[in-house]
């Protein structure tokens, strides 16, 4: 029995020994590679991008751990899964002993989930605060009204209702607003919509918000850092021209930003011709 129990012994530490240095293993790679270059090597795991903003970064970097964490838990348990298939196949009719236990074993697979839980819980809660924490003094203010179908974008020298608006810039069914956005910068977003529930998403983003009527005005702020052009739609079905309701966010230089607003009038002024196969002012003369 001494024997028995010394080799049993020995080989659980066997096993002990191999899933740490397996893992030490899987840590040394995974410390060697940036959460980005992992996601990419790996298509995103089905994640868009790794963003256009600091707050898509968070979220990005948030969503392929997690996604590594699930892979390793999956082969972990995969891998005791087919162990326990092979070591412990049927050899006999005779039948096995049912009221065997292992107390240590039955406490540690109650209490890894709930600290893998609890894991991903106080990253996750780290990373939402993050992307929704507001500055006392952004840089850039916007307040971006949805209509049916179409935005407005007004530049603010303030925050809040009362603030008065430098420059603003409209859409309409035959044109299509530019939103022009500086990088570098702390931009805030004030929503307000004049009829039915929208929701401001621009993909790149990695992030959309509702825009809701009367006097809630969701607010959030992104700071980009990486100049270039992404379509901007509304991601809440909100009445027939639903689809024609887009926009373009122009990612460019704080210097760009200032000569783009010095040349643009107080007036409302249309950005970007918008030639849809039918545009929605023609459908309803129809």
């Amino acid at each position: 029995m001494g024997a028995k129990s010394s080799a049993a012994r020995r080989r659980a530490a066997v096993r002990i020994t191999g899933l740490g240095l397996g893992g030490a293993a899987l840590l040394f790679l995974l410390s060697g590679c940036s959460l980005e270059s992992v996601g990419s090597a790996f298509g995103n795991f089905g994640w868009p991008s790794s963003g256009v903003s600091l707050q898509a970064h968070k979220m990005y970097d948030l969503w392929i751990a997690a996604v590594i964490a699930a892979l390793v838990v999956g082969i972990f348990v995969w891998g005791l899964i087919f162990w326990c298939v092979i070591r412990y196949r049927k050899r006999g009719d005779e039948l096995p002993v049912q009221t065997r236990f292992n107390m240590p074993l039955e406490v540690l697979y109650t209490v890894t989930p709930i600290l893998v839980v609890a894991v991903l819980f106080y990253f996750t809660a780290i990373v939402q605060t993050d992307v929704d924490k507001l500055s006392k003094n952004p840089d850039q203010i916007v307040q971006v009204t949805a209509f049916k179908w179409q935005w407005e974008f007004d530049y603010r020298d303030g925050m809040g209702k009362d603030a008065n608006t430098v420059v603003s810039t409209v859409g309409s069914a035959d044109v299509i607003p530019l939103l022009v956005l500086p990088v570098g910068e702390k931009i805030r977003f004030e929503e307000t919509s004049k009829d039915v529930v929208h929701s401001f998403w621009v993909p790149e983003m990695l992030f959309k918000r509702d825009v809701f009527p009367g006097s809630v005005r969701n607010v959030f702020e992104v700071t980009l850092d990486k100049e270039g052009r992404y379509v901007g739609r509304c991601a809440e079905l909100c009445g027939t021209y639903h689809a024609f309701m887009q926009f373009e966010l122009v990612a460019v230089s704080p210097e760009k930003l200032t000569r783009s607003c010095r040349r643009k009038s107080p007036a409302r002024r249309p950005s970007r011709r918008w030639r849809p196969s039918a545009t929605p002012a023609t459908s309803r003369a129809r």
